[in-house]
């Protein structure tokens, strides 16, 4: 096998597990929603209590547990797959803070709603997914990092009219509050984090063009005097020989 054969399993098998890596926190709260439903209705339970309910102390639980919780699988189908798809890119392509990321826009989005919210009991994982959708799109734009910005457009193909959720009376029966904080989170996020996770390369050729642009604006005096110093070096080492 040659070597570039050798390097090019190395390099898949590498992603390959970054990927598989990347599925475990997503999959272990995918799972946990559906064990969540599941339970409510085998043993009919109604867990919208553990919702957000804005400016109360008993709403504040919410915070922590009304991603988990949905008024029917439906509604838990609709978040299922856009939280799954959103979380695993946030953990593949933003690795390096992706937790950080997601902790922070799981928690920042859950208490501005409880701050701004109005008086009803807010569930779901929707305002998570809003802030996901909304880091990953404004942060590979300002990171001007071609494979983000990539991502970037694929989020906009795939949920584009997730934009209508951020206006109230579009949706009946929908915390159009969540979506327009979870929103707000994500972008906030991204200008915060904006130099750390990955960033846009620098290649040589970049380097080069930078170079000559900066030798281009050397005076013609600064010039002289490199070239003076340049004679002066070579006359000192020819009097020592």
């Amino acid at each position: 096998m040659s070597k570039f054969n050798e390097e090019g399993l190395s390099e898949s098998g590498f992603y390959r597990k970054k990927l598989l890596l990347s599925i475990i926190i997503p999959g272990i709260v995918v799972f946990i929603m559906w064990m969540v439903k599941i339970v409510e209705v085998l043993f009919d339970l109604d867990l919208y209590r553990f919702g957000i309910f804005p400016l109360s102390a008993k709403g504040l639980r919410g915070i922590l547990f009304s991603p988990f919780i949905h008024a029917d699988f439906t509604h838990l189908f609709n978040n299922t797959l856009p939280l799954f798809f959103l979380s695993v890119a946030l953990f593949y392509f933003y690795s390096e803070v992706a937790i950080t990321i997601y902790t922070l826009t799981y928690l920042l989005t859950g208490l501005m709603v409880w701050i701004a919210g109005r008086d009803a009991w807010h569930i779901g994982a929707s305002g998570l997914i809003y802030g996901l959708t909304s880091f990953l799109f404004f942060s590979g734009i300002i990171r001007r990092h071609l494979r983000l910005i990539a991502l970037s457009l694929l989020i906009v193909f795939l949920y584009g009219s997730m934009v209508w959720g951020l206006f109230p009376g579009i949706y009946k029966n929908v915390s159009w509050e969540s979506h327009m904080l979870g929103f707000f989170s994500g972008v906030l996020l991204a200008v915060i984090f904006k130099n750390k996770g990955p960033q846009q390369p620098v290649y040589e050729w970049m380097e080069e063009e930078d170079g000559a642009e900066g030798n281009e604006g050397e005076t013609e005096e600064e010039k002289g005097g490199r070239q003076g110093g340049e004679t002066q070096g070579q006359r000192d080492e020819e009097t020592k020989q």
